[in-house]
C-alpha cells in the first residue's frame, strides 16, 4: 500500500493564521501521511528563528471571539466583539489582543507555535520556504529555522501534484 500524502501551502503570518498548518501537518504525519508544506508570502513568517512578532489580527476578523482569558465566570463568558470601525480607533488594540490570545492558547494548554513546528519536524514534515518571497522581502537564510529547503512553486508542486490531500491555508 502506497503512503498517503498531504501536501499544505502556509500563506498567512498572524498567531491565529499559525495554527491551522501546523496542527494539520503534525496530525497528518502522526497517522503516518508524507508531508510537506510550502511557505509562501507571509507564511514565511512562520519558519522565522523569531516568533515573537507573531500578532493576532482581530480587525476585519468578525469570527474571531474577543472574551477575556481570567476573571470570574460571567465575565470570561461575556463576547467582547467590537465593531472594526472602533477597533481601528483604538491604539494598541492588535497589541491587547494577542495578550488575550495568547493567554488563552497557555490557560487551555494548547501548545506553542514553536513547539508545534518542532513537532513537525520530529515527524519529518518538510518545510519548504519560497525562495522568490525571500528575495521579495529583503530575508536572510540566516533569518530562518535550520531544516528547511528553499524553492520555488516548481519545488513543491510535483509533490503536491500527487498528493492525496492538497489544502491552501
Amino acid at each position: 500500500m502506497q503512503e498517503k500524502k498531504m501536501a499544505i501551502i502556509a500563506t498567512k503570518g498572524t498567531l491565529d493564521w499559525a495554527y491551522p498548518p501546523f496542527i494539520l501537518a503534525s496530525t497528518a504525519a502522526a497517522l503516518g501521511y508524507e508531508v510537506q508544506m510550502f511557505f509562501t508570502f507571509y507564511g514565511l513568517q512562520l519558519l522565522r528563528r523569531d516568533l515573537t512578532g507573531l500578532r493576532v489580527s482581530p480587525l476585519g476578523n468578525p469570527g474571531m471571539p474577543m472574551k477575556l482569558p481570567y476573571g470570574p465566570k460571567w465575565l470570561r463568558d461575556i463576547n467582547l466583539n467590537i465593531p472594526n470601525a472602533v477597533q481601528s480607533l483604538i491604539p494598541g488594540y492588535e497589541n491587547l489582543a494577542t495578550v488575550l490570545m495568547k493567554k488563552t492558547i497557555s490557560n487551555n494548554g494548547v501548545a506553542s507555535i514553536p513547539e508545534l513546528r518542532e513537532l513537525c519536524q520530529e515527524a519529518e514534515v518538510k518545510f519548504i520556504g519560497c525562495q522568490m518571497t525571500v528575495e521579495l522581502f529583503g530575508f536572510e537564510h540566516d533569518d530562518f529555522i535550520d531544516g528547511i529547503e528553499y524553492g520555488g512553486a516548481a519545488t513543491f508542486f510535483e509533490f503536491a501534484g500527487e498528493s492525496d490531500i492538497c489544502l491552501y491555508i
